[in-house]
C-alpha cells in the first residue's frame, strides 16, 4: 500500500480533476481552484519521488515549497484580477470578459 505507485495514481487522479475543472468551469474561481489542484499534484509527485527515489530528503521539500510559493502568487494576482473584473462588468463570468477587447 505504501508505495510509489499509489502516490503516483493519486497525483494523477488530482491532476485529471484539476484539468477538468479548468475545462468545464466559467467562473474564474472555479478556474483558480482547479489550477490550484492541479499544483497539488505536482507537489505530490516531488514529494513521493523524493522519498522513493531521491538521494537527498531536502531536494523534492525544496521544490514543493516553491511550489507553494508559485501557488500563493498565483492566487493573489487571479483573485486581484477577478475582483477587478467584478467591479467591471458586474459578473465573473469568463464569457463576459471577452466584452473587454478594445
Amino acid at each position: 500500500m505504501n508505495s510509489l505507485t499509489v502516490y503516483l495514481f493519486v497525483a494523477l487522479l488530482l491532476f485529471c480533476i484539476g484539468m477538468f475543472g479548468l475545462l468545464q468551469r466559467r467562473s474564474l474561481i472555479g478556474m483558480i481552484i482547479s489550477i490550484e489542484l492541479m499544483l497539488n499534484a505536482a507537489g505530490i509527485n516531488f514529494m513521493a519521488f523524493n522519498r522513493f527515489l531521491g538521494p537527498d530528503p531536502a531536494v523534492g521539500q525544496i521544490m514543493v515549497l516553491f511550489i507553494m510559493g508559485i501557488a500563493a502568487a498565483e492566487a493573489a494576482i487571479a483573485l486581484s484580477l477577478t475582483l477587478a473584473l467584478f467591479r467591471k462588468l458586474r459578473s465573473i463570468n469568463i464569457e463576459h470578459a471577452r466584452d473587454l477587447r478594445g
